[in-house]
């Protein structure tokens, strides 16, 4: 019988309240792609960092090439021959691309490296980064290949990837896919977890599927349905989004004339003359290649970034360039950043806490007191809503899922019945049931006359949730149009900022 490059037996993970792993096993062969599939909360971060040394299992083994073996920390791994990337960057903001990958390497190997050794890696796995550049200046999605380019600096022998394509574009996506085929002809085994199913039956070659904590089943992916898989997943069916054709969109709510913002320290990208107009009644989506200015755009219209003239971006016809964020979600806006940790929320403050944050405060205060009760039943009411797997409304924001912040933070900003919703990456690593939720809560504010921005680089997403989309490339927005206009050979050419070949 042919040893498995990695075994997992009897994985179990204890925090206070939450059993996270219940007795998980996982074989992975040498040379197989090997997709870990389970909702927001099953378990599969917590499984892959104790295979990483990351965590201690509280009962198991963890067995390397036939022998078991004791990680402490991922030192440990990384020397035995893995590599990880994970869901939430571990990146030092302060260091070059160049150092931050150094620091990932063993130290032997580390030593052995020459000036210039970085290039032809970035060249070969086509991650489009600069070595010199300072990390804490790059976007989310240059952020993540970073973190990629580490891993994979170091040659394993077995590479984790914890939701690896959530922010790539599809060339960066096929791109990747073409480096883990070849990484796993020549023997290097890979374990993948993603929430996008047609990624999971076109790549892997087995899935293990966790549901609660515990494997459910070990299943030949692309054999399957999509809907099969999910419902393994789910345990249930998918709901349906209810797309019914909204009311004709009304009067602009947002208009943004002629915003330019120069490109910030250290980043190469500004806004330059970007211009249009978000009408009630709508959801207009912003598709693009991550780091042509996204993060800019939302900085500029959720108040961040308020060095512009006051008149060149309207709500409701008013001008609200130079207010704040506060004063902005007073008038009826609202934003969710891509960043969920740090900057969506405060990741050591409860979750009760972080509803505070964005709350009005006649809604959070009394005589000059906070109203933790009424803090506590809002977390409790998104918690219910959007499916959020949390003990309390009390536990740190830092100990939920990845795909578990981001429910709640959407539905922290929905709960304020915004008129006008800037959003990010609202379905980042949540799983395909929490996105339908997601969905139909943006489509339910758009039929109630509200207006939604929505920036993301999944297609898929925007091409079904949105009815009008353009295309951000190199700081400049292209026209909106309808989506029934919208193909992927347009698409393909608005990314490389060519929409003047193509009639408005």
């Amino acid at each position: 019988m042919a040893v498995h490059r990695l075994e997992l037996r009897g994985i179990t993970k204890r925090y206070p309240g939450v059993l996270a792993n219940d007795d998980v096993s996982l074989a992975v062969a040498p040379g197989e792609i090997h997709a870990v599939l389970g909702e927001n909360g099953a378990g599969k971060s917590t499984l892959m960092k104790i295979a990483y040394g990351a965590l201690a299992p509280d009962a198991g083994q963890v067995v390397w090439n036939g022998r078991p073996v004791a990680l402490r920390a991922p030192d440990d791994a990384r020397t035995l021959g893995m590599g990880m990337v994970f869901q939430h960057f571990v990146l030092f903001e302060t260091l070059t691309v160049a150092q931050n990958v150094l620091l990932g390497l063993p130290a032997a190997f580390a030593r052995r490296t020459r000036h210039g050794w970085l290039a032809p890696l970035i060249e070969r796995y086509r991650l489009g980064l600069d070595p010199d550049a300072y990390v804490g200046d790059l976007s989310v999605g240059e952020r993540q290949r970073v973190e990629l380019l580490r891993a994979l600096a170091a040659r394993p022998q077995l590479l984790i990837l914890d939701e690896p394509t959530s922010v790539l574009s599809p060339e960066a996506r096929a791109a990747l896919f073409a480096t883990l085929r070849q990484l796993a002809a020549e023997g290097c085994s890979i374990v993948y977890i993603s929430h996008k199913l047609a990624e999971i039956r076109e790549l892997c070659d087995r899935c293990t599927v966790l549901r609660a904590g515990r494997t459910v089943a070990v299943v030949d992916p692309r054999g399957m349905a999509q809907d099969e898989l999910a419902a393994l997943m789910l345990g249930s069916a998918v709901d349906e989004v209810r797309t019914a054709a909204p009311r004709p969109a009304g009067d602009p709510v947002l208009t943004v004339r002629r915003l330019s913002v120069p490109a910030p320290a250290g980043q190469r990208v500004g806004l330059r003359d970007v211009s249009f107009d978000l009408r009630a009644g709508e959801i207009l989506g912003v598709a693009g290649v991550s780091g042509n200015g996204q993060a800019l755009l939302l900085s500029a219209l959720s108040g961040e970034e308020t060095g512009m003239p006051d008149d060149i971006i309207r709500l409701m016809g008013r001008p609200i360039g130079r207010l704040r964020p506060s004063a902005r979600r007073a008038l009826g806006l609202r934003a969710i950043p891509e960043e969920r940790l740090g900057r969506g929320c405060v990741p050591e403050m409860g979750l009760d806490d972080n509803v505070l944050l964005t709350m009005a405060p006649a809604q959070a205060a009394a005589g000059g007191w906070v109203r933790r009760r009424g803090l506590a039943a809002a977390a409790s009411g998104i918690i219910a809503r959007y499916g959020v797997r949390a003990v309390s409304p009390r536990v740190p924001a830092r100990s939920l899922s990845g795909g578990n912040l981001q429910k709640f933070m959407v539905g922290r900003e929905l709960q304020g019945a915004p008129r006008v919703l800037v959003a990010a990456q609202p379905t980042w690593g949540v799983d395909i049931g929490a996105a339908a939720r997601i969905h139909q809560a943006l489509i339910d504010l758009r039929n109630a006359g509200g207006a939604a921005l929505i920036i993301s680089e999944d297609l898929d997403e925007l091409l079904g949730i949105c009815d009008r989309l353009a295309v951000m490339a190199g700081g400049r927005l292209s026209p909106a149009v309808a989506r029934a206009r919208v193909g992927a050979d347009m698409l393909g050419r608005w990314m490389e900022g060519r929409w003047d070949d193509d009639p408005a």
